[in-house]
C-alpha cells in the first residue's frame, strides 16, 4: 500500500472516529443514554464549582471548529505546500483520535455513573490535547494552520482544563466527601488554583484563545452563585473569588493581546 493511500486511510478513518464522537454526545442526550441526560448526572452529586447550564454551549462552538480541523485534515481549505512538518500533523491526527475515543467513552461511563472511570478518561482526554498543543506550538503555522488546526485545539484544551477539574470534583463527592464539593472554603482554594493554572498555560503557550474560554468557564460559575435559580448569593467568599479571578485572567488576556498586536505591527515598522 502506497504511502499516500495509508495517509488516505489514517484521515478517514479520523474523520469516522469524530463522527461517532459526534453522535454518541448527541445521543446521550437525545435518548437520552441509561434514562438521564448529562446535565442530570451532573446536578445528581452537588457541588459549589458547578457552571450555569448555558456555559455549555461551548461545546458547540468546539464540535464546530473540530469539524473544520476535520475537514482540513481530509485536504479541504489546504494549501498546496504548508508549513507544518507532516509527521508532527499525523501525530496530532494519533492524539486526536485517542482523545475523541476517551470523549465518546467518558459519555457512556458518566451516564452509567462510573465517576472513577469517567476521570480516568478525562485526564486521557486532557494529556492527548496537551500533546496536541506541544506538537503545535513547535511548529511555525500559516494563517490557515492557525485558523484550522491551532484555534480548535486551544479552544478544547481550555474548556477541558476546567472539565478536568470539576470532574475531580465530582470524583471527590462520589467518594463521599460532600463537604469538599458543598465547601465554601475548599470550592475558593481550587478556584483559586485553577485560575493560576489557567495563567501559567496562558504565558507558557501565548494562547488568547485558551484564556477566552478559562474567562468563559469562570463567568459561567458566577452566573451560577449569582443566579436565584443557582445559589443565589450566599456563597460571598466564592463569588469573591471569582470575581478577583475573572480581573487576573483579563488583565493577562489584555497583556497577551497587546503583546500580540505589538509583535504583529513591528513587522511593518509602525
Amino acid at each position: 500500500m502506497s504511502y499516500k493511500k495509508v495517509k488516505a486511510n489514517i484521515s478517514i478513518f479520523t474523520t469516522v472516529i469524530f463522527f461517532i464522537m459526534i453522535s454518541i454526545n448527541a445521543l446521550a442526550n437525545i435518548l437520552p443514554i441509561n434514562g438521564v441526560t448529562t446535565g442530570n448526572v451532573s446536578d445528581s452529586y452537588k457541588n459549589l464549582f458547578a457552571p450555569a447550564g448555558l456555559t455549555f454551549i461551548i461545546w458547540g462552538a468546539i464540535y464546530f471548529l473540530l469539524a473544520g480541523y476535520i475537514s482540513y485534515q481530509l485536504g479541504f481549505f489546504k494549501e498546496e505546500k504548508t508549513m507544518i512538518n507532516e509527521a508532527a500533523f499525523e501525530k496530532v491526527r494519533i492524539y486526536f483520535c485517542i482523545s475523541s475515543i476517551a470523549n465518546a467513552m467518558w459519555i457512556i461511563s458518566w451516564h452509567y455513573n462510573i465517576i472513577i472511570l469517567s476521570m480516568i478518561l478525562m485526564i486521557v482526554i486532557l494529556v492527548s490535547l496537551v500533546l496536541i498543543i506541544k506538537k503545535v506550538k513547535k511548529e511555525e503555522l500559516s494563517l490557515r494552520e492557525k485558523l484550522f488546526l491551532k484555534l480548535p485545539f486551544s479552544i478544547y484544551y481550555g474548556w477541558i482544563t476546567i472539565a478536568t477539574i470539576a470532574n475531580a470534583v465530582v470524583f471527590m463527592v462520589s467518594l463521599g466527601l460532600r463537604n469538599i464539593g458543598m465547601s465554601e472554603i475548599y470550592t475558593s482554594i481550587i478556584i483559586v488554583l485553577g485560575v493560576f493554572l489557567g495563567i501559567r498555560i496562558m504565558l507558557k503557550n501565548k494562547d488568547i484563545a485558551y484564556g477566552l474560554v478559562i474567562i468563559w468557564a469562570y463567568i459561567g460559575i458566577l452566573i451560577k452563585h449569582t443566579a436565584q435559580d443557582g445559589f443565589g448569593g450566599q456563597y460571598h467568599l466564592i463569588i469573591n473569588s471569582l470575581i478577583i479571578s475573572l480581573g487576573l485572567l483579563t488583565l493577562i488576556e489584555v497583556y497577551l493581546i497587546l503583546k500580540r498586536l505589538t509583535k504583529y505591527f513591528s513587522k511593518f515598522h509602525i
